[in-house]
């Protein structure tokens, strides 16, 4: 298990599963950017269900980190997702890409 504090963005990874707490913003997500790569060379899940606050460069990070999981051959679930994401989600036109 991997624990990561950024500001007001933190992140544990564990079997598979990467949990993102906190906000996932322009402001807090550059530490996660920096190690996207190191990150998702095991995750299968995204959990977003304790994220706060997710701007557009939130939502671009994670179809992202979707990507690399894609580019390695595996499918990237995301679970919880809150009201607010999914109605960014939906803003977007991004419901197969994130949900699906």
């Amino acid at each position: 298990m991997s624990r990561t504090t950024s500001g007001a963005l933190s992140w544990i990874t564990e079997a598979g599963l990467l949990r993102l707490s906190g906000a996932l913003d322009h402001e807090t997500l550059l530490p996660l950017w920096q190690q996207r790569d190191a990150l998702m060379q095991q995750v299968e899940t995204i959990d977003v269900s304790s994220l706060e606050r997710v701007d557009s460069a939130g939502l671009a990070l994670l179809v992202h980190l979707r990507q690399i999981v894609q580019q390695r051959g595996a499918m990237l679930r995301f679970t919880g997702i809150p009201d607010k994401l999914n109605s960014l989600i939906t803003l977007y036109n991004l419901q197969e890409i994130v949900a699906g």
